[in-house]
């Protein structure tokens, strides 16, 4: 039996990129059943594009998105930094799916500002070559994490995070990002917001803090590249969800995914993620 949930805030997938856990993002959407998903940025990342890697399971999370909107639940995509080319096209709608760069919301007399959050991010906004050049160095940098994970799990070691260790590290020696959360909680109390929901910087969160006698909620939902978290909504309470495999075993059989055969002349993505149109075409036709 499926979840029920008022609302999920999912952010920073990186479907298009190695370090993406797609797989394990569509067990969790195949468990739910929400009024509301919002993808809170970086949803498919148009930076990190490789022309002949676009997996079945990247694929299938966006035609499981695709049924859930077509099945009623209301679908916001809210931009990020790595899929910013969407940006022309904020503020469209097509029947229960939509375009935002940031989104307001009204739950119980409360008012959320909800956004990517890269807006704080000064490095990005003043050099964006070099941020996506860095983009790909963390890319390869998850891969070769994951093959040595493997030799620790082998050798009954427990897995080890480079890419968290490294992130952290280079973002507090060079002030990448600074005190996000306190930025974030700052101008969410001037503009007298109850919450404020980003993602961005792949850290899951839940604080609450009083700025000059406005009390501010600080959400984030986290990443499925390295935490695989969510947030969830149900009965006027917020919580993180985080991904456990031992939830889709021996339970319920169905809520696996399935392997899908490939088809002999299965068409591969030969774009380069900077023509959105061209990119949604594709997924069309791969229905």
């Amino acid at each position: 039996m499926k979840r029920e949930l008022d609302i999920v805030i999912i952010s920073d997938v990186h479907l298009g990129t190695y370090g993406c856990h797609a797989a394990e993002l569509l067990q969790y959407l195949k468990s739910i059943r929400t009024e509301t998903l919002i993808l809170n940025g970086d949803f498919i990342d148009m930076w990190q594009f490789r022309k002949r890697y676009f997996p079945k399971e990247h694929i299938q999370v966006i035609q499981r998105i695709l049924r859930m909107a077509a099945k009623g639940t209301k679908v916001y995509y809210i931009t990020g930094n790595h899929d910013d080319a969407l940006r022309r096209y904020a503020d469209f709608s097509s029947g229960n799916i939509h375009l935002r760069d940031k989104l307001l919301l009204k739950l119980k007399g409360q008012t959320y500002w909800i956004f990517h959050g890269d807006i704080f991010d000064v490095f990005i906004r003043m050099s964006p070559i070099i941020a996506k050049l860095g983009g790909q160095g963390y890319d390869w940098l998850i891969l070769f994490n994951r093959f040595i994970n493997k030799i620790r799990m082998a050798m009954g070691l427990q897995r080890m995070s480079f890419t968290k260790r490294i992130k952290d590290g280079v973002k507090k020696a060079a002030k990448f990002v600074g005190d996000f959360e306190q930025t974030a909680i700052r101008l969410a109390a001037e503009e007298s917001y109850d919450y404020v929901i980003c993602g961005h910087i792949h850290r899951p969160q839940m604080r609450v803090q009083e700025v000059k006698g406005k009390k501010v909620t600080y959400l984030n939902s986290g990443d499925w590249v390295e935490n695989l978290t969510a947030l969830e909504y149900k009965w006027g309470r917020w919580s993180i969800y985080e991904y456990d495999p031992a939830d889709y075993e021996l339970i319920n059989p169905k809520l696996k995914v399935k392997e899908v055969q490939a088809v002999e002349d299965e068409e591969e993505y030969a774009g380069d993620g900077r023509d959105p149109e061209a990119f949604i075409e594709y997924v069309l036709r791969r229905q």
